[in-house]
């Protein structure tokens, strides 16, 4: 199975949610699509596309103002959450043992939490990637459950810039080996970072990729369609 997991971040209306579900309806594609959407858009008509939240509160209920709980998105009918993206990391200061709590109360409200790790640019040049990825792993993996991995080096997130197809092989098989070792080895993992209709396909093929987490792409039909045409 391979999953295209589009991230709209803070974009989008119900409009624009709308045109892209009932477009992706219509596409035959073997690939798993999911819509990951601002709390706003969660419920409503999806034209049967697949929906997933951004984040997720680490606590149930109480007197947190803005926090989401996981019992609250499940009841919008989405089934997955994105925890612990790099943005929430620099922009809220998560730590791994606040997204371990989140991909937890993900799993205990029958949601499939997408836990992101990836090194920053400064951890990428000092030669520390492999060690920052483990320390994530090891900190913020679930111990049981049902996850998505993603892999997304920080300082190819809306840069434009993106590892080799082979720096990225080196990074995807020790996950995927760490995964094995601790009893998830058949946990997918997906790629994100600067993903687009030119470069997809070549990083799809690479060995233990399951599928990509798109960030800017999936926002228009014109530049996310053409994404899942070259998996499908």
């Amino acid at each position: 199975m391979q999953f295209i997991i589009g991230n709209w971040k803070m974009n989008g209306t119900r409009k624009e949610k709308d045109t892209m579900t009932a477009t992706i309806s219509r596409k035959k594609t073997s690939a798993r699509v999911i819509l990951c959407l601002p709390f706003t858009l969660l419920s409503g008509e999806n034209h049967g596309v697949l929906i997933g939240a951004q984040d997720i509160s680490e606590h149930d209920n109480g007197a947190y103002t803005g926090d989401i709980s996981g019992k609250m998105i499940a009841e919008t009918g989405a089934k997955y959450v994105i925890v612990g993206h790099s943005e929430r990391r620099s922009n809220h200061d998560e730590t791994n043992k606040m997204i371990k709590t989140k991909a937890e109360n993900a799993i205990k409200n029958k949601l499939i939490p997408i836990i992101c790790i990836g090194e920053t640019l400064a951890e990428h040049k000092s030669g520390a990637t492999k060690a920052v990825i483990t320390k994530m792993m090891k900190e913020t993996l679930p111990i049981s459950g049902k996850f998505i991995v993603a892999y997304e080096p920080r300082w190819a997130i809306g840069t434009g810039l993106t590892p080799t197809p082979e720096q990225t092989a080196q990074i995807i098989n020790m996950i995927y080996e760490y995964l094995k070792k601790h009893n998830h080895g058949t946990t997918p993992i997906v790629y994100g970072g600067s993903i687009n209709a030119t470069n997809a396909k070549s990083f799809i093929s690479i060995p233990h990729i399951n599928g990509l987490l798109i960030g800017g792409a999936s926002l228009k039909t014109k530049t996310f369609l053409p994404i899942i045409d070259s998996i499908s």
